[in-house]
């Protein structure tokens, strides 16, 4: 599934709880809501990021932990306050920003949902986005398959 950008690629600033990790990042304001358990773990509820970053440079990255959460992908997250900053895949060439770590977050819209089929009874979001499930996102991103 391919979204057209509503909006040109915005340069933003976010960071860390605590400010110990401070970082700039070129992307659509677009927001992604994976509903996987994964990121419900790590994130307390449905994680809400940046579609995907086209550049991001960090300040303070010494205070950068990251976890490696599958074979192709990893979180980041500060290692002072344990705020949750980024999600990405070297692998597949992506990068996502929590949303919520965002300086300003006024320009953002939530444009799809993945992993659908795993999103829990107990909420759901009033916006009408593409949803994707487990499936759609297995099968758009498995290696060899192109």
């Amino acid at each position: 599934m391919t979204h057209k950008p509503t909006t040109p690629a915005q340069t933003l600033t976010g960071g860390c709880l605590c400010g110990s990790v401070r970082y700039t990042v070129v992307a659509l304001p677009q927001v992604h809501v994976c509903h996987c358990k994964m990121c419900r773990r790590w994130s307390g509820g449905p994680a809400l990021a940046l579609a995907s970053a086209e550049s991001l440079t960090i300040e303070g990255e010494a205070n950068l932990a990251v976890y490696a959460s599958s074979a192709w992908g990893e979180r980041c997250f500060c290692r002072v306050c344990g705020s949750n900053l980024v999600w990405r895949s070297p692998e597949l060439g992506m990068t996502s920003v929590m949303a919520g770590s965002l300086d300003d977050e006024s320009a953002l819209t939530i444009t799809s949902q993945i992993f659908i089929d795993h999103k829990p009874e107990y909420y759901d979001f009033a916006n009408e986005t593409p949803m994707e499930t487990e499936a759609d996102i297995v099968a758009r991103f498995a290696p060899g398959d192109s």
